[in-house]
């Protein structure tokens, strides 16, 4: 006996995003620069980092606290540029 044949599943809407973080590194301190580009807009966030002077030498940890003041500045203005589109599409203004 044979297996019905199960239909496959329609192909999701996939969609690709590209996130640069870039980071910048001089003496105790360290700049970040996220930038998100989207067919509809480029974003940039910016963090940066000092190190404490009581502190290592450890220049991982101050690359994760600018990237992720960068990435957090990023995630509010994805989350501003969303409402402003929400409320203009509910204006008729989207598109």
């Amino acid at each position: 006996m044979t297996s019905p044949t199960i239909p496959a599943p329609a192909p999701l809407h996939a969609k690709r995003w590209a996130l640069t973080v870039d980071l910048y590194e001089e003496g105790d301190d360290t700049r970040a620069r996220a930038v998100l580009e989207t067919p509809e807009r480029t974003l940039e966030g910016n963090g940066s980092s000092h190190r404490n002077p009581h502190d290592l030498a450890i220049a991982d940890i101050g690359d994760e606290y600018a990237a992720g003041r960068a990435l957090i500045e990023l995630g509010r203005q994805l989350l501003r540029a969303g409402a402003v589109d929400a409320a203009a599409e509910e204006d008729g203004r989207f598109g």
